[in-house]
């Protein structure tokens, strides 16, 4: 069969639910790695077997199809257990980051209504075990507390209420799921609940059911021809699309190895790539940028990578040339995505010129349709900046909990708040969210077209706009920079740098120098927390 015929047999799997997707890839590719987690292999067939013995805990924990359960903890192989058993058994998963606290968790299992957590017993100090005791009575919902470290993990005075999830995985010898456990799973029901930043407001729920996140994978494996010689270390959490549909449920499909990075750091990425070079290199800027500034990196073979994905924004050229340099034989693309779509929604077209990944995201995936509504509410000319709104491929149909009849799905098109443009020949190129655009002595400043120009600058390794109050001007932008190391840049450097690039009204009037910036769960710059310090 040609790799052509082997992709289109992938991304036609004939699968409807999350569930059925696991088994098909265990029949179909049975002993070939799937996951590897610190060290450790893991088939597809072993995935299915642990998935199913599971379910069966789930069963006799008494939860059912529609039920919710919050699971936290980071990229590791008890994670997508919990995760494939529950869709096995048409629970939904409540994703949840080690980084969310208090007010977070207890929003968040009351808005979704959560029947039991799954977590770590604690991260870098932090006990989510008593955390959850002592939350127990604003959170009324919730009847069960499960850890899922591994069994061989040490949790002295574990207490009696908690259960470990190795309790839960096991069935009397000889027994295996009753098939008919989840046969009422249907496509449309919700398999994950994944809730946006909050950066406005209250965070809300975006309810991925199976058809959604398996149209979304099934998309970008047909694009990117993700096959079972592929193998990436996995950088982007599991609790967001990036980690559990551009990287578990795309690679699931096409068959291919991830290695599971417990939460991104460029040396662990880097020990892993030693041992084992990757053929796809992917993640947002920062943790590409943080990986080739990494002097170890200099060490790795990246001879074999393909294809490098640069998420959520198109690369700029200081980037650009890094990859270049150091993986030759590699293909960049672009790839912009959100939670509401389930995943990827445009990505870079294979053959697509340097200028053309530089100024764009790309192109809409195969069943993605784009349109842009202009500032004054209509439909925008070609080229006309307004705001992206994308329908089809894994576009869910509304928010769940509080947020459900949010108006950013009106009239079926999701409104993602991105400010863009598309040209003649269909690329869109982004222009930064609408929120972020401010307005200088009556100019209209978008924030990415300056991050851009500013992040080409040799001494830049970082860089963040936002605009800010200004009793002359109404906003000014205020640039947050990361210089690179021992480069010894000033201020004065780069706005006449800024100067000999862009219209005089756009050079930053504001320009704060930083050792780091604030990262979101997802490897984001934290614009949100940037906006709250210039309060």
């Amino acid at each position: 069969m040609t790799t052509a015929a082997l992709n289109t047999a992938h991304a036609a799997a004939p699968v409807d639910t999350v569930a059925d997707l696991l088994s098909w890839a265990a029949a179909r590719y049975g002993q070939r790695t799937a996951y590897i987690d610190a060290g450790q292999a893991h088939t597809y067939s072993d995935m299915e077997r642990a998935a199913d013995a599971l379910a069966w805990g789930l069963h006799e924990l008494g939860l059912r199809r529609g039920d919710r359960i919050g699971l936290i903890g980071l990229n590791q192989v008890e994670w997508l257990q919990v995760f494939f058993a529950a869709a096995r058994m048409g629970v939904v998963v409540v994703a949840m980051t080690v980084r969310y606290r208090d007010n977070e968790l207890q929003y968040m299992a009351n808005d979704s209504g959560v029947k039991a957590i799954f977590t770590v017993a604690e991260h870098e100090g932090f006990d989510f075990l008593d955390l959850f005791r002592r939350l127990a009575p604003g959170t009324p919902s919730i009847r069960h507390l499960v850890c899922i470290d591994r069994p061989e993990a040490p949790l002295p005075g574990l207490p009696r209420d908690v259960k470990r999830l190795s309790q839960l995985s096991s069935m009397p010898p000889g027994d295996a799921m009753p098939r008919g456990l989840g046969a009422a799973v249907q496509p449309g029901d919700l398999v994950m609940i994944i809730y946006t930043s909050g950066t406005t407001g209250r965070p809300k729920g975006a309810g991925l059911t199976h058809r959604s996140l398996l149209a979304s994978a099934r998309a970008q494996q047909l694009h990117t021809r993700v096959d079972t010689g592929d193998l990436t270390q996995l950088g982007s959490p599991l609790n967001h699309v990036g980690g559990i549909t551009c990287g578990v449920m795309t690679f699931m499909l096409g068959g291919g190895t991830i290695e599971l990075v417990p939460e991104f750091k460029a040396d662990i990425v880097l020990d892993m790539m030693l041992q084992r070079p990757p053929t796809l290199v992917g993640g947002v800027p920062t943790m590409l940028t943080l990986l080739l500034m990494n002097a170890r990196s200099e060490h790795v073979d990246l001879g074999r990578v393909r294809l490098v994905t640069i998420g959520g924004s198109n690369v700029e050229s200081a980037l650009m040339e890094q990859v270049q340099q150091r993986m030759p034989g590699a293909t960049i693309m672009n790839l912009y995505g959100l939670s509401e779509a389930s995943g990827a929604l445009v990505m870079s077209p294979w053959g697509a010129t340097g200028q053309e990944l530089l100024e764009t995201i790309g192109k809409p995936l195969p069943g993605v349709e784009v349109r842009v509504r202009s500032l004054d509410g209509g439909i925008a000319d070609t080229s006309e900046v307004g705001e992206l709104c994308f329908r089809g491929a894994g576009v869910i149909d509304d928010y769940v909990g509080q947020a459900r009849g949010n108006d950013a799905f009106e009239g079926g098109w999701l409104h993602t708040g991105d400010l863009g443009y598309v040209d003649a020949k269909g690329f869109i190129t982004l222009k930064g969210r609408r929120k972020d655009m401010y307005i200088q002595g009556g100019f209209n400043v978008y924030p990415a077209e300056i991050e851009n120009v500013i992040a080409r600058h040799p001494k830049v390794a970082m860089v963040a706009g936002i605009g800010v109050p200004d009793a002359m001007f109404g906003e000014v932008g205020r640039y947050y920079i990361v210089p690179r190391p021992d480069s010894q840049l000033t201020e004065d450097e780069l706005r006449q740098y800024c100067r000999e690039h862009i219209a005089d009204y756009k050079v930053p009037r504001q320009i704060v120098l930083r050792d780091t910036l604030p990262l979101t769960p997802a490897g984001k710059i934290h614009k949100a927390a940037l906006r709250g310090e210039a309060v």
